[in-house]
């Protein structure tokens, strides 16, 4: 685990705070990890947490298409049930992705880089 950089980043927050606005639900950590993978060189800390986040983000909206596009196709072969059944995946993953996030938030706010697996070891190389 890297040390964070003390002190307020280049953006002009604090590191712990930096790295849970990362995480925050709906477009505000969206745009806080696009914002910061774009500004800020200094803080490691904070680069990690944008990426790792944009790539939940990226993998959350991925895998939300597919089943989307699921629903539909079986929507139109009128399979009712089976809808309804992916609608309800599809809550139980946005509910486990919410859930990811906000224990993210809190590991950030510690000032801890929890690795996603997979997911983190790409942010790291991306550091």
């Amino acid at each position: 685990m890297a040390s964070p950089t003390q002190g307020p980043t280049k953006l002009g927050v604090q590191p712990n705070v930096g790295g849970m606005l990362c995480y925050a639900p709906c477009c505000i950590g969206l745009i806080f990890s696009i914002v910061v993978a774009i500004v800020e060189k200094e803080s490691r800390f904070l680069r990690f947490h944008a990426f790792q986040s944009l790539l939940l983000q990226g993998v959350g909206l991925a895998v939300g298409i597919v089943l989307w596009i699921g629903q539909v196709m079986l929507a139109v072969m009128r399979l009712g049930p089976l809808v309804m059944v992916l609608t309800l995946l599809q809550w139980v993953i946005g509910l486990a992705l919410l859930g990811v996030s906000i224990f993210l938030m809190i590991k950030a706010y510690g000032l801890e880089e929890f690795e996603l697996p997979t997911i983190g070891a790409m942010a790291r190389k991306w550091v």
